[in-house]
């Protein structure tokens, strides 16, 4: 039992950044002292996606678990600095607080912002100033390369239609994709698998052009046919044991059948 420690019934912030300096220390915890940034990079990936499931589930007690997941996290890399010289915790909460109090002038200065368009407007503008963007394609280049595809589609359109540069509806879009799919089709008969990927990137970034004039988020979007894809497979199934049915024998065709049998059992 350590003696520079005190076992409570509750912990608060104080607590977790001791905790996290013992683990790390010279008589912490093998595993912990071992890592770095890159070696817990993905942890910080698999909580935030946790802390969204918990979201979609409304379970308010799984969301408590997951954002001190995600917050553990952010104080493991904080003590990783704060061990070379870097930044603390503190440096960490006044950086944020700095940003929303900058990032608020409607709040803490004299701007007035009546609605929240204009309040993200308002965000938008500090933001490029504090980031050094000049150009639109500035602040295109600034959305994240390791963001899901999807999302960093959506974000970069997103942008680029503050500047004018988009469909007036998205019918207009629709014909984009669907010339894009054709584009596809026709890449399909060639032997060139780069053309064939050039081609399926544009027909899913078109995709998300038309999700994003119909006000639909596409990771969501596509989110939930995953799940819909699931649950109708998992009849399909279902349907092959009881006729006794071997599925990796069955030709294409009739488990067809199954799946518009499955498709009608969920309408």
């Amino acid at each position: 039992m350590r003696k520079d420690f005190e076992l409570k019934e509750h912990y608060k912030i104080e607590d977790l950044l001791k905790i996290m300096q013992i683990l790390r220390g010279n008589d912490g915890c093998p595993w912990d002292r071992e890592q770095d940034h890159d070696t817990i990079r993905k942890n910080m990936i698999e909580e935030t996606y946790e802390v969204v499931e918990a979201i979609d589930r409304k379970d308010s007690t799984m969301l408590c678990e997951e954002l001190g997941d995600v917050l553990l996290q952010v104080v493991f890399h904080t003590q990783m600095e704060d061990e070379k010289g870097g930044f603390n915790f503190d440096d960490v909460c006044d950086g944020v607080c700095q940003k929303l109090i900058i990032r608020h002038p409607h709040i803490f200065g004299n701007v007035i912002a009546k609605t929240s368009e204009q309040v993200l407007n308002n965000w938008d503008e500090i933001k490029k100033k504090e980031k050094g963007q000049k150009t639109v394609n500035d602040t295109l280049r600034s959305v994240p390369s390791v963001l899901p595809a999807l999302m960093r589609a959506d974000k970069v359109q997103h942008r680029a239609a503050k500047t004018g540069f988009d469909y007036d509806s998205a019918s207009g879009a629709m014909v984009d994709l669907m010339n894009e799919v054709a584009e596809l089709d026709e890449a399909m008969n060639e032997e060139n698998l780069v053309h064939q990927q050039e081609e399926l990137g544009d027909v899913l970034f078109s995709a998300v052009n038309v999700a994003r004039l119909l006000h639909i988020d596409p990771e969501e979007a596509l989110t939930r046919s995953t799940e819909k894809f699931m649950d109708r497979f998992e009849q399909v199934e279902r349907i092959a044991a009881q006729r006794g049915m071997d599925m990796t024998a069955t030709p294409m065709e009739e488990l067809n059948a199954l799946w518009a049998e499955a498709k009608g059992n969920t309408i």
